[in-house]
């Protein structure tokens, strides 16, 4: 069924169908914030909720100017491992918001040294970007641990040439590159990514793309199983950029070249010292005319390319590519989609498929939709019809939600309709279509999603149906936007 309409289903049973007299409408009529409050109190409650220490609404708390109150709650989570994962989001999240020195108290207070040098390799790109060069420079000297070297001094370079300091960016991108180069760790084919960005940034398009050759060498050294969700994405990053660029030849050479067998599986030739083939190089074995045969073209079950890595190359072109490049890169992809392909055959199958719904073929997407296994085709369906919406055809897309035969799927298309309608300007049209939700919990995820995009007396109304219809969480987007002290009041009341 999927995960989403899995919960969209456990939310309908535990809240019931909505009432007939559309409760809460006359809340808050006139958006009065006092009345929206006294509602968010009387929905909280007396009773402790540990959903005030879960990342999303610790970030709600920092982005509201409660840093201290959301450390304070980060401190209370018992397991190490989850505690250092908040921590961190935290500092992310302050120094989004521009609270740098906030944010760096609080990564030095960090207990487990993993997670602090992580914060402070966060918070180098953050004062990068906000300008202070040096600041970020000498933080960087600050790091602990030889694997974030490579990708802080990256990180360092990429935000100073996205501030437009080519010639320091180009500095840091060479510490960064003698890091990586005289230390190899999981994370180099990223920090090359970056590097190929900068130098790119700079004007060196043969710098770049000697940065590419590199990221390719090191994907090609790290395959070591059948499975690509070990694989690092730093190679969808590298054909992204020349996708953008009008470019397919590396991703046609790939879907040509068989991967490198498994370790123990079977004949291998020596490289290296010895000579023979290199990471590089492709060992072809039989005869000379099959080989020829093979390179001239893709080989789907034997390319190098995964079907994984090319739906993060999709995901990451998906608005940006013109439209003949998405079209040859679906048909591209349609190569790679064998039947009973797995996990990584789905993921692939749903990035072509709604990449191609936004763009318009509607009709393709839907064919591909079929091929979905029987569980789960309503919900690729629903996906479609959001999409649809999403890139302007919304009656289209509320045609195809009312169509869909499962409810939940359905629901779930009128509610991405609904998001739609109020972010292009038909707030009535939008609030007209949540009246024809008929659970309590997913019409209220509908009102929220008009409520987030409504001007501000109206959202408040909404909102306060969104209390009385659920709860506190789903209305917390609302409220963070309408009445940011709303956030804090939670923390309040669930702490007494």
């Amino acid at each position: 069924m999927g995960e989403e309409l899995f919960w969209m289903r456990d939310g309908d049973l535990r809240h019931g169908l909505a009432p007939e007299n559309e409760a809460g409408e006359a809340i808050a009529r006139s958006g009065f914030e006092p009345c929206l409050l006294a509602v968010l109190r009387i929905s909280l409650g007396r009773a402790a909720d540990d959903r005030i220490t879960r990342g999303w609404y610790l970030g709600a708390l920092v982005r509201t100017g409660h840093l201290a109150r959301a450390a304070e709650l980060a401190y209370t989570i018992s397991d190490e491992h989850r505690q250092g994962k908040e921590l961190l989001a935290l500092v992310e999240t302050a120094a989004e918001a521009e609270d740098l020195c906030g944010a760096q108290t609080l990564a030095e207070s960090i207990p487990l040294r993993g997670w602090r040098d992580d914060a402070l390799v966060a918070l180098v790109a953050a004062w990068a970007r906000a300008g202070e060069r040096d600041t970020a420079a000498a933080l960087a000297e600050r790091i602990r641990y030889p694997h974030n070297w490579g990708r802080t001094w990256a990180l360092l370079a990429k935000a100073t040439a996205d501030n437009g300091d080519t010639a320091a960016a180009l500095g840091f991108a060479a510490r960064a590159d003698q890091e990586v180069s005289s230390y190899t760790f999981d994370g180099a084919g990223e920090v090359l990514a970056l590097l190929m960005e900068v130098a790119a940034a700079g004007g060196d398009e043969l710098r770049a793309a000697a940065f590419a050759d590199r990221v390719e060498d090191f994907a090609r050294s790290h395959s070591r199983t059948a499975s690509s969700r070990s694989r690092p994405p730093s190679l969808a990053v590298v054909l992204a950029r020349e996708v953008l660029t009008g470019e397919l030849d590396r991703i046609d050479a790939l879907l040509r070249t068989p991967p490198r067998p498994p370790v123990g599986a079977g004949p291998r030739l020596c490289g290296g010292a010895l000579g023979g083939f290199t990471d590089q190089d492709v060992a072809l074995q039989g005869d000379p005319d099959d080989v020829r045969e093979a390179e001239s073209h893709p080989l789907p079950n034997r390319s190098f390319l995964r079907a994984r890595d090319l739906a993060r190359v999709l995901d990451a072109v998906a608005e940006t590519a013109d439209q003949d490049m998405v079209l040859a890169l679906a048909d591209r992809a349609e190569t790679l989609l064998d039947p009973g392909g797995g996990p990584d055959h789905s993921i692939l199958l749903e990035a072509v498929t709604l990449l191609l719904a936004e763009r318009g073929h509607v009709e393709r997407a839907m064919t591909l939709a079929d091929r979905v296994e029987p569980g789960h085709r309503a919900q690729r369906q629903a996906q479609i019809a959001a999409r649809l919406a999403r890139y302007g055809d919304t009656d289209k897309a509320e045609a195809l939600a009312h169509a869909i035969d499962d409810r939940r799927a359905h629901t779930s298309a009128l509610v991405e309709v609904v998001r739609e309608l109020a972010r292009r300007g038909d707030p009535d049209r939008a609030e007209a279509l949540t009246h024809s939700i008929a659970h309590r919990s997913t019409r209220a995820r509908a009102l929220a999603a008009l409520a987030e995009l409504s001007e501000p007396p109206r959202a408040r109304r909404l909102a306060a149906q969104v209390l009385l219809l659920d709860d506190w969480v789903t209305a917390m987007p609302v409220l963070e936007r309408l009445v940011p002290r709303a956030v804090a009041t939670v923390a309040d009341q669930m702490m007494r």
